[in-house]
């Protein structure tokens, strides 16, 4: 935008998003998104599905259907939106987020949320060191190249109750066998966030104004986030920060785990290899442990602060967010989860 308050935009000026589109949103990340979005109901929202396909969708949205090898479906499905949320496995055909930003562009659709989940990619040895976060820049950079929308990354370290209950590979924790691998000391603290609470983050980010409304107007906006992250958390824990609650709400005691110790840079060298084995396993050992380095890199509440507050996000509960963690990791609820 040419200038700079809403006050002083053009008749008609629209100063929030009413229409959003998203890619995924039955998926991991998408289903909490979009029940956050439902739960403020100012906007109407569009589920962009692969035509043939049958996942029932949550009450309260629309869908539209695309062909991804047919550019003009994406276009139209994306005519009159405002915003695009793309949420997809990692593991998804890399053309297909191309695709879609392409066609953003020439739908006009004004910010996307590209599948920017995770640490901060926007730390430049995170991103050199973890492959997958090299590989994402691509996304952002056609988004300015294209020069019709703005994106927004959304970092938010990673699951909380994914992480925790989902095996040894990722914060060390083998509830099966109550086991769990401290990463050095088991002391670095890093960000993490719950599933809710990345819905809530989406949906209050996307619910604030585009602008302020004028030079007195101090309050968050959307432009704000303009082409950078969004840095939100739930808790700031290291993994023996984690052992506390996951003995008190599994009323076990440290005598009745297996405690044991790796050094970080050996375990990422580990993951590297297996991942050149052709083992995409290595590739979640060696992002989750370059995370728990010494360095501090994947602690951006610390190097970049968090918007928790600008976004309206409330205080958690460690207790019940790792109960909650423990139930999943024992009724095989995260064998789902991609």
């Amino acid at each position: 935008m040419s200038l700079e308050y809403a006050s002083k935009q053009p008749e008609g000026f629209q100063n929030h998003i009413k229409n959003v589109a998203i890619v995924g949103a039955t998926g991991t990340s998408g289903k909490y998104i979009v029940e956050a979005l439902l739960a403020k109901g100012t906007q109407n929202i569009t589920a962009l599905t692969r035509e043939g396909g049958t996942t029932q969708m949550p009450s309260g949205i629309s869908v539209k259907k695309i062909k991804y090898d047919d550019h003009s479906s994406i276009v139209s499905a994306l005519h009159g939106q405002d915003a695009l949320i793309i949420t997809m496995n990692a593991r998804a055909p890399p053309e297909q987020q191309t695709k879609l930003i392409e066609a953003a562009a020439e739908a006009r659709v004004s910010w996307i949320l590209p599948n920017e989940y995770g640490y901060d990619n926007a730390n430049e040895a995170l991103r050199n060191d973890i492959p997958i976060g090299a590989h994402k820049v691509q996304y952002t950079n056609l988004i300015e190249k294209l020069g019709k929308s703005s994106w927004i990354g959304f970092t938010c370290g990673f699951w909380y109750e994914f992480s925790l209950g989902g095996g040894e590979e990722r914060y060390g924790f083998d509830f099966k066998n109550r086991s769990l691998t401290l990463f050095d000391e088991g002391t670095q603290p890093i960000p993490t966030t719950t599933f809710a609470q990345v819905g809530r983050g989406v949906a209050n980010l996307l619910g604030l104004p585009i602008l302020r409304e004028d030079e007195k107007d101090t309050a968050p906006c959307l432009s704000d986030f303009k082409n950078r992250f969004a840095y939100v958390s739930s808790f700031v824990v290291s993994q023996k920060d984690m052992l506390e609650p996951v003995l008190r709400v599994t009323g076990t005691s440290l005598s009745d785990w297996k405690i044991t110790h790796e050094d970080s840079r050996e375990r990422y060298q580990r993951g590297m290899q297996i991942l050149q084995g052709g083992d995409y396993h290595g590739m979640v050992v060696a992002m989750y442990t370059r995370n728990f380095f010494p360095d501090g890199c994947g602690n951006h509440a610390e190097t970049r602060g968090l918007d928790n507050e600008k976004l309206g996000l409330p205080k958690e509960d460690l207790d019940e967010t790792t109960k909650e963690a423990v139930r999943m990791a024992e009724d095989g609820s995260l064998e789902n989860y991609a």
